[in-house]
């Protein structure tokens, strides 16, 4: 393989963003279907050098937050109901999906219900946080819970073929609202902020709605899960197509049929993951973890899933971006910290690895502490990683 061959399609050249500290090799967005080789190239830099991330951000100081809340109402107001639920929130019970359903329901005046796809394994805290969001902030929850063999199958087969293993969770994640909305007629559905407000193209910022495409599909004999097309996966194994319904997209005309709409109540209200953390503290019992999360520094983001830490390793093998990066980079945005502070925390937890759940996950997804590293190595691409005395090391850092 050639020395700076660089895979997923990402730039050769390592590039950091001049106001933030995530670098060029950010995946300009989530594709759950597409396998390794189909991976999008990395997240745009302006002339200046600054990514888009950091771009919308100074975008937001110049909205009309009061003109976006005002049609935050009048959304609400064609959905209100006299009697039952108005709107579906997804969410895990973390401090994102806390504030959304919380000040839907108790400063907006909805009746939402929550949703929930199950982590792979809960933590201790995230169990308490989940129980914590109906019983402490007042609010109603389908708790969802996918065929653990299945969900075990898959996830280790996008480790193994993609170093993916948050996949079936995402692709779950993100069907369950829309698919709970059509079962239960409930059209609207509402999420926390939008994904795309972290690096991918400012334009997908400037719409209120999620495409369709993201939870909807005309084209299932296609879909791939874990880099395996799903016709050849109910060849290979015992499962049917019934046990993929829960992963599967809705079909165009189900959702115009039911006239489903999925919106980011950050478009209407400004996003600020840390605000967000002190409103569910205050509002839902929200509690964050008594140690900071392993390669962050952060005690309260995504702590409620023993096999997130793994997610995050696996970005930091494949784009040499850790959790610390990601966390960083939002807080700096967020003016909670500044870039040189941002350096130091990158630098000093990024690499670190995830031992507290090692052996849990190991014994989820079936594998040997062998056959991880050994599978890890395969995914480092050649224009990031360097390899000296049998140790790994990054060729770029921020700086």
């Amino acid at each position: 393989m050639k020395k700076n061959y660089s895979q997923y399609g990402l730039p050769k050249i390592v590039k950091f963003c001049k106001k933030c500290v995530i670098s060029n090799q950010r995946p300009n967005s989530v594709v759950e279907f597409k396998n390794k080789n189909n991976q999008k190239k990395g997240i745009f830099f302006n002339t200046e050098g600054v990514c888009q991330a950091c771009e919308y951000s100074e975008l937001k100081s110049n909205i009309n937050w009061e003109l976006r809340e005002k049609n935050l109402l009048k959304l609400l107001s064609k959905y209100r109901k006299n009697n039952g639920y108005d709107c579906i929130v997804p969410g895990s019970g973390g401090k994102d999906s806390a504030f959304t359903a919380h000040i839907l329901k108790y400063k907006y005046g909805m009746n939402p219900l929550t949703v929930t796809w199950a982590p792979h394994l809960y933590t201790n805290i995230g169990w308490e946080n989940f129980t914590n969001w109906m019983h402490k902030g007042g609010l109603d929850n389908i708790l969802f819970t996918p065929n653990g063999k299945l969900h075990r199958y898959l996830t280790k087969l996008a480790f193994v073929n993609l170093l993916h293993p948050f996949q079936p969770f995402i692709i779950g994640q993100r069907m369950i609202g829309p698919k709970i909305a059509e079962k239960f007629n409930i059209p609207l559905v509402i999420y926390g902020e939008n994904q795309a407000e972290y690096g991918n193209k400012i334009e997908e910022n400037k719409n209120p709605l999620m495409d369709v495409s993201f939870f909807s599909s005309d084209n299932e004999k296609n879909l791939t899960f874990g880099g395996l097309k799903l016709k050849e996966i109910l060849k290979k194994t015992d499962f049917k197509i019934n046990d993929f319904d829960p992963y599967l997209p809705l079909n165009f005309k189900t959702i115009k049929k039911n006239k489903i709409k999925v919106a980011y109540l950050g478009y209407f209200l400004k996003w600020d993951p840390q605000e967000c953390f002190y409103y569910a503290s205050k509002n839902t019992g929200f509690v964050p973890n008594t140690e900071r999360t392993e390669g962050s520094y952060s005690k309260y983001s995504s702590i409620d899933d023993k096999i997130d830490p793994f997610h995050y390793y696996t970005t930091y093998i494949k784009f040499g971006i850790g959790r610390a990066t990601y966390d960083a980079s939002q807080e700096i945005r967020n003016n909670k910290i500044d870039r040189e502070e941002g350096i130091g925390l990158v630098k000093t937890y990024d690499h670190e690895f995830p031992e507290k759940y090692f052996k849990d996950f190991l014994n989820y997804i079936d594998v040997s502490k062998d056959k991880f590293f050994q599978i890890t190595s395969n995914f480092r691409s050649p224009h990031l990683w360097s390899k000296s005395k049998n140790k790994w090391k990054l060729k770029s850092t921020v700086y």
